[in-house]
């Protein structure tokens, strides 16, 4: 692999559409057949709908399949072979790698993969890191848990693959992981939003030490939707002088998408690795047209242990129209992951989505990065309040900038909000995914 080369697999990355749509047609093809095959729970579950393998032919073909729910995946655990259930397609011999989900939704799903499965997301990884401008003399810290979950694991070791250094610093504290930074001189680093605004808070205010000093210059995200919302994206790289860039993945799925050195406002999908379709929310309806929103259906076409095959993730993504200057032919989806289907709320009958309440707090010079929302009822009335703080140094302009802001909210959600300005430091922080999100409607 050469430094210089522009694309980490440039015959994939640039495969005519036409020919990308065989590829995958192929490879579903062939996915659902091993799943079919080999997985009592994937058998009984397309049995039932009455498709076999043969009939698969074309994509109209596939979207007469039935989605797989997170609930069906909780279901079946816990039982032979333990812990994963009918679900998995290999013996247990050949499992080598275990994550679960971070039980934010609900019970954790226990992920088994081969060997080959993480190689498989090694190189998924790879294709991110080198749109994003990593290279064999970066210097990559990790200032993540290594934990249960997958968090960037696999980051880790695709950043090996692709020759760079690596250097963990999971045991540390956020004050340690600012100085072995400094001291190491790190080139880039992967995290949550959340903890990338957190860590530059806490070499500014407790350290006294000036992020933008430091050395990193490029960032991945994940685990939010924050870097591709244009105001979080923009409070982060004045933070650290640095390019931020978003990834979507999840446990169950792999490491399905990435924002390129272009930041063309977008993530593109590996479609040569995962098949997404986009359903509509309300309707059912499959979307191909840019611009329209809906759920993300989804199949990983390569992994094998536990098969994704047209999973609900409940992800709400749009197509972009325009293709990417980085000459891609990958298909973007515009404005990275929206909210999530299970967030996307109706509020006094309008539709609310929190991504859009933390474009208007980042966007607001005076406020801190941390903010929280609750929706109740009084009454039979629907009520939103928004808790944020205020930056010490803007304490004294309190009133323009709550004026703003609920200018900012009417505009951008066409809803109206409670505001509770708390002191700075007082709200929850975050190192992983933040909770910052509660509807309480369904307790009344």
């Amino acid at each position: 692999m050469y430094s210089d080369q522009k694309y980490w697999n440039p015959i994939l990355e640039t495969l005519p559409h036409e020919k990308l749509r065989d590829l995958q047609l192929k490879k579903f093809k062939r996915i659902f057949r091993w799943g079919y095959d080999h997985s009592k729970f994937h058998r009984a579950l397309y049995d039932k709908a009455g498709i076999k393998p043969d009939d698969i032919r074309s994509f109209d073909d596939i979207r007469k399949i039935p989605v797989v729910e997170k609930s069906m995946m909780r279901e079946i655990q816990r039982k032979d072979p333990f812990p994963y259930g009918d679900m998995l397609c290999v013996p247990l011999e050949e499992v080598s790698e275990y994550r679960q989900t971070s039980g934010t939704t609900g019970q954790p799903v226990y992920q088994a993969d081969t060997w080959q499965d993480w190689e498989w997301w090694s190189e998924c990884w790879s294709f991110i890191l080198w749109a994003q401008g990593y290279r064999p003399k970066d210097r990559v810290f990790l200032p993540f848990g290594y934990n249960v979950f997958v968090a960037f694991w696999a980051g880790h070791y695709a950043a090996e693959k692709i020759g760079a250094e690596v250097v963990p610093g999971g045991v540390l504290d956020t004050q340690a992981r600012i100085l072995k930074i400094q001291e190491i001189h790190a080139t880039a680093m992967m995290a949550t939003p959340t903890y990338v605004l957190g860590m530059a808070d806490t070499a500014k205010n407790k350290m006294g030490i000036d992020p933008r000093s430091l050395t990193i210059n490029k960032i991945t995200c994940a685990g939010e939707p924050g870097a591709s919302i244009p105001t979080t994206k923009a409070r982060m790289e004045e933070a650290w002088n640095a390019k931020v860039y978003d990834h979507a993945g999840a446990t169950e799925i792999g490491a399905w998408s990435f924002e390129c050195i272009e930041q063309s406002g977008g993530l593109h999908v590996n479609e040569a690795f995962f098949l997404v379709e986009i359903q509509d929310i309300e309707t059912g309806e499959y979307i191909e047209e840019p611009g329209r929103r809906g759920k993300m259906i989804i199949t990983a076409l390569d992994r094998i242990g536990q098969p994704c095959i047209r999973f609900d993730s409940k992800d709400v993504i749009m197509w972009a129209s325009d293709p990417c200057p980085c000459g891609r032919t990958f298909r973007r989806i515009k404005g990275g992951v929206i909210g999530r289907a299970d967030d996307i709320t109706k509020v006094k009958g309008v539709l609310l989505s929190p991504a859009a309440i933390e474009e208007v707090v980042r966007g607001i010079t005076g406020l801190s990065d941390e903010f929280e929302v609750i929706v109740d009822k009084k009454g039979d009335v629907d009520r939103i309040t928004l808790k944020i703080e205020l930056m010490p140094d803007a304490v004294n302009r309190k009133d323009p900038i709550e004026a703003e802001l609920k200018d900012q909210l009417r505009l951008k959600t066409n809803l109206g909000y409670i505001l509770e300005f708390h002191e700075f430091g007082s709200l929850p922080r975050y190192e992983v995914k933040a909770k910052r999100f509660k509807d309480l409607r369904e307790k009344h």
